[in-house]
């Protein structure tokens, strides 16, 4: 691939149930520069306006006279940054229930009307959701996973992916310095949009917070422990990592709880849901030093997290996923659960050296008889059995691996 390719389109995965959505409102929710502008825009067809709110003249515009607005920019649109005016979307429910109305009487299939991009989910709940209630399809975009990367670049490698993390600028042009892009990254969007919005007053032990929890990203969550090398009140530190879930950059695993099963632990564990936020959030500047650091092996756990998770949301699988962890430090990293019942089992490993036959725990054997294997998911390698309970799988895999669950 040349450094910069400004054609260059990744697929992602979530396109298929996006494009077969028929509701006349679609509204892709995720963070900044994760693509899902350049998504929707893939999916309508260059038949379809676009407009960004990140414009002032057209945002100011569609907050203060919403119908002279759709005047101009009729549907099929696209609208990009929406939590931005609340006061079109009363404008919008009409428009899409007169529309709605007459297609009925003429008896044609209702299409995608409005097509919608937010990324600040705070304003989102506040301004959006309540107004096209029954009206709209909501779907959730994350950064690229494992499978999209590698899927579209051919000589992609997983060290490389660790350091960047999945955002798409960062593979279409090679030249980008991924510590420059990302420092103004969390200025712009974490320091202003989202901080801003939420109202934290102070900024500073905010970023504090970020940093030291970057540090810890899979491990268990440890609210005392941080309120005490921050100086930032426990239950302060608890809402905040709240603000940063509810906005997508991280995500507390909860343990699989069973009331009847007393050994297990309650502690969730905490990730990121993008590497390269992380390892520049714990400062790091390259993928050499970074591969072979006592962080490296949280931070490919945090990527198989982040791959597992992104999996479920970007197919709309009914699946729920947990940490299992005894008191007695019995662990399996991941597991799920499908809609039929069925446990998977995962563990992370990312030194080649420690990926050896390994058996499902006992206490785990025990409450879930009919989970035969476990799933060690590695940086690298092949697919291999291990013993008659244990094989291996390369995290370039696994999206494949999901896919026949």
């Amino acid at each position: 691939m040349s450094a910069y390719n400004r054609h260059m389109y990744i697929e992602r995965d979530l396109t298929s149930r996006l494009s077969s959505s028929t509701a006349p409102v679609q509204l892709l929710i995720g963070p900044r520069q994760c693509g899902k502008s350049t998504l929707l825009s893939h999916i309508a067809g260059s038949s379809t306006q676009e407009v960004t709110f990140d414009d002032l003249q057209l945002r100011t515009l569609a907050n203060r006279d919403p119908a002279l607005f759709l005047e101009q920019f009729k549907p099929p649109v696209l609208l990009d940054e929406v939590q931005y005016v609340p006061n079109l979307f009363s404008e919008i429910k009409r428009q899409v229930d007169q529309l709605k109305k007459q297609r009925l009487q003429d008896n044609q299939p209702l299409s995608v009307l409005f097509r919608m991009t937010g990324s600040n989910q705070l304003l989102m709940d506040k301004n959006i959701k309540e107004s096209l209630a029954g009206r709209a399809s909501y779907f959730y975009l994350n950064t690229l996973t494992v499978h999209e990367i590698t899927q579209a670049i051919e000589q992609a490698n997983i060290g490389d992916i660790l350091f960047k993390g999945g955002w798409p600028e960062l593979y279409i042009d090679q030249q980008l310095s991924p510590a420059q892009y990302l420092n103004d990254y969390i200025r712009s969007y974490i320091e202003k949009d989202i901080v801003l919005s939420a109202g934290v007053q102070k900024q500073d032990d905010f970023n504090l917070i970020l940093g030291l929890l970057a540090a810890r990203t899979g491990t268990l969550l440890d609210y005392s422990s941080l309120a005490k090398n921050s100086g930032v009140k426990a239950v302060t530190v608890k809402e905040w990592i709240g603000l940063l879930q509810h906005t997508a950059l991280v995500y507390r695993l909860k343990p699989y709880a069973n009331n009847l099963n007393k050994r297990l632990t309650k502690t969730p564990k905490l990730y990121f849901l993008d590497t390269g936020l992380a390892t520049r959030l714990q400062g790091w500047q390259d993928q050499t030093p970074l591969i072979t650091s006592p962080q490296a092996g949280a931070l490919f756990e945090t990527l198989v997290f982040a791959e597992i998770f992104k999996f479920i949301q970007n197919h709309g699988k009914d699946w729920q996923l947990y940490l299992w962890r005894t008191k007695e430090y019995e662990e399996i990293d991941f597991m799920i659960v499908t809609n039929s019942g069925d446990v998977i089992a995962l563990d992370a490993k990312m030194s080649m050296q420690s990926v050896q036959p390994a058996k499902l725990p006992a206490n785990f054997k025990k409450m879930f008889p009919k989970t035969k294997q476990l799933v060690i998911v590695t940086f690298g390698g092949q697919q291999l059995r291990l013993s008659n309970e244990c094989f291996a799988l390369p995290i370039a895999e696994l999206h494949d691996f999901l896919i026949g669950c």
